[in-house]
């Protein structure tokens, strides 16, 4: 089985990179998926939030309040770190658990979408890193134009992550996905083709 992490900063595009390459026949973990489902209503995750954060981080229903949580967190980098130490080890444990039944299942190419790989220190868990990386000015439009943040706001949740250039040169394959689609369609066949050749050599590897 091939280990494979995916990740991009905010806006790049990393979602529609998962989709194509999970269409093309990866196992796909979602760690934005895990963050969501361990932060529900009722989880202990959530009720340490609120502790943490109070009240205001919640909806009527009782669920998350996302946009507050963002407007607070994104700004204030204290409390951001306490979010993560909150929901990042419940999100690795399911990520654990996923990665052992793709095992089982005999998956040839596990990929396993972590936003924030490099700021959590999990790169070194996976042999292969791909990056999806577009230049801040056009992830922060997108964030206005998609999401309906203001400039300020897309700006901060943009600042909070490392850059994309120190995360370059320590991804196997990086796609540039700042322009148009077709190129990236392009990109993601060559990226295709090397992860199927690593998981050829991966999988008599793991034999000996």
């Amino acid at each position: 089985m091939l280990l494979v992490a995916l990740t991009g900063n905010i806006a790049s595009g990393k979602s529609t990179v998962a989709t194509a390459l999970a269409e093309r026949g990866a196992t796909l973990i979602d760690s934005d998926r895990a963050a969501r489902e361990v932060v529900a209503a009722g989880t202990p995750a959530l009720a340490a939030i609120v502790g943490h954060l109070g009240a205001a981080m919640l909806l009527p229903d009782g669920s998350l309040d996302r946009a507050a949580l963002g407007r607070v967190v994104f700004r204030n980098a204290d409390k951001r770190q306490a979010l993560e130490q909150i929901v990042h080890p419940a999100v690795e444990s399911a990520r654990l658990s996923a990665i052992e039944a793709a095992r089982e299942r005999n998956a040839r190419i596990v990929i396993c979408d972590i936003p924030l790989l490099f700021e959590v220190r999990l790169a070194w868990h996976f042999p292969r890193i791909v990056l999806v990386d577009a230049p801040l000015d056009v992830r922060v439009a997108r964030m206005v134009r998609d999401r309906g943040l203001p400039a300020a706001d897309a700006m901060a949740r943009a600042s909070a992550q490392m850059p994309s250039s120190l995360k370059r040169c320590r991804a196997d394959i990086v796609l540039d996905n700042g322009g148009e689609r077709a190129a990236l369609e392009t990109a993601l066949e060559t990226a295709w083709r090397r992860l199927d050749a690593w998981a050829a050599v991966a999988d008599p590897l793991r034999a000996l």
